[in-house]
């Protein structure tokens, strides 16, 4: 991806005065953990964008946690006060999002009006590293802005 062209995640921070910093790195990184060695940064600083499915919603649920941490089911299904919560696949979380699996973002997806749940670790630093919504291009934004736009509902989801 070229460096200049800009996202419409990119665009959407821009209407909403919100500061960010673009990161690049090698599109055909997949993994978040791999994304946040290649930046130099600590995995826990690096978010990664999950889509979940509960019985009886209209829609999916995304939801950000640190790129070292696993989604705790049982603790999301709590959250949402529902008996059960899946990861979708592969397949499904592309089909549904319109996006590769490695450059899922809440940013891209803000149009769907997805609920969006960010796991409570994200509340102690001051920024936050998320997909763009493409492979290869990351963004720093501070955390309270991001929290704000989405909606996120801050909840104890990552398993430590």
């Amino acid at each position: 991806m070229s460096k200049g062209k800009k996202l419409n995640s990119m665009r959407l921070l821009e209407a909403r005065s919100i500061a960010y910093e673009v990161l690049y790195y090698d599109e055909t990184i997949r993994d978040a953990q791999q994304v946040a060695q290649a930046l130099g940064l600590n995995a826990d600083e690096v978010f990664k964008t999950l889509v979940a499915e509960a019985p009886g919603s209209p829609k999916p649920i995304l939801v950000m946690l640190p790129s070292n941490r696993q989604l705790d089911l049982k603790r999301l299904a709590k959250a949402l006060g529902v008996k059960k919560a899946a990861l979708a696949s592969q397949a499904d979380a592309e089909r549904l999002t319109g996006l590769q699996v490695g450059g899922i973002s809440a940013l891209a997806l803000m149009p769907k009006r997805w609920d969006v749940y960010l796991d409570r670790c994200a509340l102690a630093p001051d920024h936050i590293v998320i997909s763009a919504g493409k492979r290869g291009v990351q963004l720093r934004l501070v955390t309270s802005a991001l929290i704000t736009l989405l909606g996120c509902r801050v909840i104890t989801v990552a398993e430590a």
